[in-house]
C-alpha cells in the first residue's frame, strides 16, 4: 500500500521544509517533491498548512493494566497517545501485580501488542513489588523483553540495595530509571515546601527528598559506570547536580514533565487535588531552571508521567487523593503554546526533545526521524487552530488534569503508526 502525505511543513532532522512524503510496507519510501502521482498512490493526505514530524515518544507513561483498570487500560491509554500525536510510549510497571516475574512480564509484553495501537516499550522493576530491597534478574527481565528498569513511584531507599541494582543492571546492559524520593525527608508529605503548603494548611514536602537521593546516587553511578536516568526531575538543585554529571562525562540523563514546566506551587490556590502530583510543583524558581535546563542540554527529553486516576479518588483533596495527573492528549499542544509561541523554545528544539532524544538516549530503533527506511510513524499537527481542552473529549479513562478548559494550538490532527492511520480528526 502507497500512502502520499502532501505539502507538509515536515520537521527533518533538526529543521523544518516544505515537501511531500512517501509511506510504503510500513516504512517511509521516500522525501521530495513529486515522489508518486495521485493515481498511482492507495491514499492522498493533503496536509498543507499541517506540521508533521516523526511520531512522538514518551518514556514515562502508566498505564495500569493488570490490576488498576478502572484508572487506564493499555488500549484506552494507547488510543489517549495516539490522539496526543505519540507512536511510541513506555509503560512503568506499578501494575497490579508488579512484573517481578519473567512470565508476568511476558503477560504484559503481549497484551501491549495485542491491546495497544501504539508502540509500547516495558519497564521490569528494579526490586520486587517496588519497595522491598531483593533485586530483580535484571538479566532475565531484559530476555523477555524489558527495555529499562525503573521502581517508579517508589524511591530505592537503601543505598546498599541501589549500588547492587546498578550493578545488576550494568551486567544487563539495562538503563536504571530512577524515581528519586527519600521518605525520611519526604515523610508525609503532599505539596512542596513552603508558602503555598502554610497557606493552604498542607505538609510540604521538601526538595531535599529529590535532591539527597540524586546525590548519593550519582557517586555510585560514577562507581558503577550504569546508564542513569532521572526520571520527572524538578528542582534547580538537582538540575546542577546532573549539570554537573553530565561535564564530568558520567552517563546521565533525565526528563522533565509539562506540568513541571508550566506551572509552578503558586498555580495552587485551593485544595485542588488536580494539582497533586510527585514530584510536587515546585517554586517559580525551579520552574524557571527546568526551562533553562531545556534550552542548554541539561535535560534531555521530555516526558509526560500520564498517570490517571479516577474521579472518585482525586475529588478528596490533596491529604486522601493520589498523586499524578494525566497528559499525554495535550503534552505537545501545551508546550507549542506556552513555549513555542511565546518564545522561550524553538520548535525544531521542542521536537527534538519529544522525538530524536528519546529514541536516541535509549535506543528505542527506527523511530523518532523522518528519513526513509524508517519506520513510518508520523504524526500531523494543527499549528494554526485553536481548541479547548474538554475533559469530555479525553480517550483516557480518566480527566485528572489541572489543564482542562485551557485553550491551546498545536493539538494533532493524524497519527500514523506503521503506515497505519490510528487517529484521524482530519475526516471528521
Amino acid at each position: 500500500m502507497k500512502t502520499l502525505i502532501k505539502n507538509g511543513n515536515l520537521f527533518l532532522g533538526g529543521h523544518l521544509a516544505q515537501m511531500d512524503l512517501l509511506i510504503q510496507d510500513q516504512k517511509i519510501q521516500s522525501i521530495g517533491y513529486d515522489l508518486c502521482s495521485e493515481e498511482a498512490c492507495d491514499q492522498v493526505i493533503e496536509a498543507e498548512g499541517l506540521l508533521v514530524t516523526p511520531g512522538l515518544i514518551d518514556v514515562h507513561v502508566h498505564y495500569r493494566e493488570p490490576g488498576q483498570t478502572d484508572k487506564e487500560t493499555v488500549k484506552t491509554g494507547s488510543r489517549a497517545a495516539a490522539r496526543g500525536g505519540y507512536t511510541t510510549v513506555c509503560t512503568m510497571a506499578n501494575t497490579t501485580p508488579v512484573p517481578n516475574t519473567v512470565p508476568l512480564l511476558e503477560a504484559m509484553i503481549k497484551r501491549n501488542k495485542e491491546e495497544g495501537c501504539i508502540k509500547i516499550h516495558q519497564y521490569a522493576p528494579i526490586t520486587e513489588d517496588l519497595k522491598s530491597d531483593r533485586l530483580i534478574d535484571g538479566q532475565a527481565m531484559k530476555a523477555a523483553g524489558a527495555f529499562a528498569l525503573s521502581n517508579d513511584g517508589f524511591g530505592v531507599q537503601s543505598a546498599g540495595t541501589m549500588y547492587e541494582a546498578m550493578l545488576e543492571a550494568k551486567k544487563a546492559d539495562l538503563p536504571i530509571c530512577v524515581h528519586l524520593e527519600d521518605r525520611s525527608l519526604f515523610k508525609e508529605g503532599v505539596i512542596n515546601e513552603g508558602k503555598i503548603a502554610e497557606e493552604l494548611g498542607l505538609p510540604g514536602i521538601h526538595r531535599l527528598a529529590e535532591v539527597a537521593q540524586l546525590a548519593r546516587d550519582l557517586e555510585m553511578v560514577r562507581e558503577t559506570g550504569v546508564r542513569y536516568h532521572v526520571c520527572h526531575v524538578s528542582t534547580k538543585a538537582s538540575l546542577d547536580l546532573i549539570r554537573k554529571a553530565k561535564v564530568e562525562g558520567l552517563a546521565v540523563t533525565c526528563e522533565a514533565a509539562p506540568h513541571h514546566l508550566l506551572l509552578n506551587e503558586e498555580n495552587i490556590t485551593e485544595d485542588d487535588a488536580y494539582y497533586k502530583m510527585n514530584p510536587p510543583l515546585r517554586s517559580v524558581e525551579d520552574q524557571e531552571a527546568l526551562i533553562q535546563g531545556l534550552m542548554d542540554g541539561t535535560v534531555d527529553m521530555i516526558a509526560t508521567d500520564h498517570a490517571p486516576h479516577t474521579k472518585e479518588e482525586k475529588s478528596q483533596g490533596f491529604r486522601k487523593s493520589p498523586f499524578g495527573i494525566i497528559g499525554i492528549e495535550t503534552a505537545f499542544a501545551l508546550l507549542y503554546t506556552h513555549l513555542v509561541k511565546e518564545g522561550r523554545l524553538t520548535l525544531t528544539h521542542l521536537l527534538s526533545l519529544m522525538t530524536t532524544a528519546p529514541s536516541q538516549t535509549f535506543d528505542l530503533g527506527e523511530v523518532g526521524r523522518l528519513e526513509p527506511g524508517k519506520a513510518a510513524d508520523i504524526t500531523l499537527f494543527d499549528l494554526e487552530t485553536s481548541q479547548k481542552i474538554l475533559p469530555e473529549e479525553y480517550l483516557s479513562k480518566a480527566q485528572n488534569s489541572p489543564f482542562n478548559r485551557e485553550s491551546v494550538y498545536g493539538m494533532a490532527v493524524m497519527t500514523i503508526v506503521d503506515g497505519q492511520v490510528v487517529y484521524n480528526k482530519l475526516s471528521k
